[in-house]
């Protein structure tokens, strides 16, 4: 099956699902318009992993070891930022007009729905607090629309690749087998969430897809150590994965600027609108920077997305959830920025993405601040503070 034939066949499934309030096993019971509960799935790769479906997979001695830092900071971590998308996602649901970004918009609010549920009960079982995270103070479902259709697609991509990351790290950090296996469905999900995404993205004309170069001819060998020149002398092309992670990162600022002029619109306190426009800055910034260097070797670019936000400045969201949605996700960016490091063999490059570095972790301490100083922040769990401990 060609790449057309099966986006048109998960197109028509999709349809299919919607059709008839199913996707993927979850169902949509319709008997409210405004508020739609959904039932758990009753079987198949989407299934949720229950606790006691995770007790009866894992000997008993292996349930009762005590969680890890790893475990507790991953699961913590997990908990605070579905609880967080559990109130974003269901505020686009009550604003999206198309059935098949919809049904996408409701995969996405179940898995995070699923994913706090089951943190919930781990949490409760160990004795552990659990987070405050996000209550329905935090949105306005009757608010009226502040971005289009399309901005759920990419914003679905935009936070799904956070999620792969966060869910990919903890897989093998975790070593407690109920755990384990909860991050590795959390992560299968996501990806087939994305897949989703990319899918109906492409059917409808609306992904933009990274830059096509030429099949190399034979294999080569660096020769010179001038292939790592950026700055001076012989500069060569750009290589593949420097243009994957150059993409990568004009694609997440793309969307994140447009996340921010909706952000800017509708904040309620100047603190807090200051600090999303500065983010908006940094971001048009460094889409300026990046695609220079990819113009620059003829090479195509994402475009901007902020026209995708209406002119509503009536606030869906608290500043308290606002803020951290930004914060959180420009901590993510510290890891993509890092990853291009990683990855750039070009002077050039590797200078422009450290620099970027400094610039976001700064602003993402600015924005911890405020938070620190609204008392929004919640603390993560700490190791014991032994000289506390002892000088008491």
């Amino acid at each position: 099956m060609d790449d057309r034939a099966a986006i048109a066949d998960t197109r028509e499934k999709i349809k299919a699902r919607v059709g008839s309030g199913r996707l993927r096993g979850v169902t949509w019971n319709k008997k409210s318009a405004k508020s739609k509960s959904y039932d758990q799935p009753s079987g198949g790769a989407a299934s949720m992993i229950k606790l006691e479906t995770l007790r009866d997979n894992h000997p008993q001695e292996a349930m009762t070891q005590k969680l890890t830092s790893a475990e507790i900071g991953k699961l913590w971590a997990t908990y605070m930022g579905n609880s967080m998308a559990t109130r974003v996602l269901a505020y686009f649901i009550r604003n999206v007009d198309d059935s098949e970004i919809k049904a996408a918009l409701e995969e996405g609010l179940r898995l995070a729905e699923r994913f706090v549920r089951t943190v919930t009960d781990m949490f409760n079982r160990e004795g552990h607090p659990l987070p405050l995270g996000f209550t329905d103070q935090d949105v306005n479902l009757g608010a009226p629309r502040l971005y289009d259709d399309e901005f759920y697609l990419h914003y679905l991509k935009y936070t799904s690749k956070a999620g792969i990351s966060i869910y990919g790290i903890a897989v093998p950090l975790v070593t407690r087998p109920d755990v384990r296996e909860f991050f590795t469905d959390c992560l299968v999900s996501t990806i087939n969430l994305v897949n989703i995404v990319n899918n109906l993205l492409d059917a409808k004309g609306f992904l933009i897809k990274p830059p096509v170069i030429p099949t190399p001819q034979k294999i080569e060998f660096i020769k010179k150590q001038s292939f790592l020149n950026g700055f001076f002398g012989d500069v060569r092309p750009l290589q593949a994965l420097e243009i994957t992670h150059l993409y990568d990162n004009v694609e997440n600022n793309a969307i994140s600027s447009a996340v921010l002029t909706g952000f800017c619109q509708s904040a309620s306190t100047e603190q807090v609108r200051n600090y999303f426009l500065r983010g908006k800055g940094i971001a048009s910034k460094h889409i300026e920077i990046l695609n220079k260097l990819l113009q620059k070797e003829d090479l195509p670019t994402h475009p901007r997305l902020d026209h995708l936000v209406t002119d509503s400045n009536f606030s869906p969201f608290s500043d308290k959830i606002m803020l951290f949605h930004k914060v959180d996700m420009f901590a993510v960016r510290i890891r993509t920025y890092g990853n291009a490091l990683a990855f750039s063999t070009r002077h050039d490059l590797a200078m422009t993405f450290a620099r970027f570095i400094a610039e976001v972790g700064n602003y993402v301490e600015d924005g911890g601040n405020i938070l620190i100083d609204m008392g929004w922040l919640e603390q993560p769990p700490l190791a014991a503070d032994r000289d506390a401990l002892a000088s008491k």
